[in-house]
């Protein structure tokens, strides 16, 4: 079936979500909650309608991420987080 996003652009980044990786802690969410919320299998995924958030708030909930299935890319495509 259709997913949510996996990835966006936002205050000049790029945060693209591994759902391979994710395994369901929250961390993301409790960081960004305005921007990711988990679907119906308890994976992480962008809201459909990001809140206001900024990119310090971003990279930092990049960052929280245990295992490491959220990533930051700059507009360079440099990668910021993790």
């Amino acid at each position: 079936g259709l997913h949510g996003l996996v990835d966006i652009q936002a205050q000049g980044l790029r945060i693209h979500i591994d759902r391979d990786l994710c395994v369901s802690f929250g961390d993301c969410i409790e960081a960004a909650p305005g921007v990711f919320e988990f679907d119906g299998e308890e994976i992480a995924v962008f809201v459909s309608e990001p809140g206001t958030i900024t990119r310090e708030e971003l990279i930092a909930a990049c960052e929280s991420c245990p295992v490491d299935a959220l990533t930051a890319f700059d507009e360079k495509g440099e990668q910021l987080a993790p």
